[in-house]
């Protein structure tokens, strides 16, 4: 399984500042998530089978409770109203896969991005759409939101992400939001206003020197994670 205990287990110390304001992220974030090993091959029953997988094996019970679906989850167009929709084939109920991952004692997550189109660049983003996309993800149950970075338009992470952040927290429902801007314009300096965690580095690969690489490049970073707020130098494959 391509867990994402982030590098923050290691290589992050406490300070005093706190981060979002919407009680999560007191540690750094553990659980699944779909993309370093499917990619774009994910469907409603994978999930649920790898939900159930991680009861079976005890992982819940090591701290590991986010399932997150990363990109390719989403229909290619939007509603008629403008909201956004699950694949009909390979989702076909968003909201009955949450409640089974949630009956499980789990938590649940989703992808989208702040720009027109996801980095798949067939799905919509959440870019001019984040409301609607926020009130969505609550009214199905969604605990964890992370949020990439194509498709901009040229646009700073600064002033987009802090978009999402607040069409999060009007919805009511805590969610994790995950702010996956690649290390973009220092988000450690900045970042903790708007995010639970943000991305300091680009992607990680599957070899101990990128893995390496990245503990250096946050090595200098501790001081501006905390309780509510982490750095993040991407998922362990």
């Amino acid at each position: 399984m391509a867990v994402f205990m982030s590098f923050c287990l290691l290589l992050l110390f406490l300070n005093q500042s706190l981060a979002l304001d919407n009680g999560l992220g007191l540690t750094p974030q553990m659980g699944w998530n779909s993309w370093n090993h499917f990619h774009c091959n994910v469907s409603q029953d994978l999930i649920k089978a790898t939900a159930k997988a991680m009861i079976d094996k005890g992982l819940d019970k090591h701290g590991y409770q986010y399932v997150n679906i990363d990109n390719c989850w989403a229909a290619s167009s939007r509603a008629s109203d403008g909201s956004i929709r699950s694949d009909p084939v390979t989702f076909p109920d968003m909201k009955g896969l949450i409640d089974y991952v949630h009956s499980l004692g789990l938590k649940f997550g989703l992808y989208s991005d702040a720009g027109t189109k996801t980095c798949a660049d067939h799905q919509p983003g959440s870019l001019g759409h984040e409301t609607q996309d926020a009130n969505t993800y609550a009214q199905w149950g969604v605990d964890y939101l992370k949020y990439d970075n194509c498709n901009s338009g040229g646009s700073k992470p600064e002033v987009r992400y802090p978009v999402m952040r607040d069409a999060l927290n009007k919805t009511g429902r805590p969610i994790f939001f995950s702010m996956c801007e690649w290390g973009v314009d220092n988000p450690a300096t900045w970042a903790s206003r708007v995010g639970n965690s943000w991305r300091t580095t680009g992607d990680i690969k599957d070899n101990w020197k990128s893995m390496i690489s990245r503990a250096d490049q946050n090595a200098g970073l501790w001081s501006y994670a905390g309780p509510g707020g982490w750095n993040d130098p991407d998922m362990l494959k």
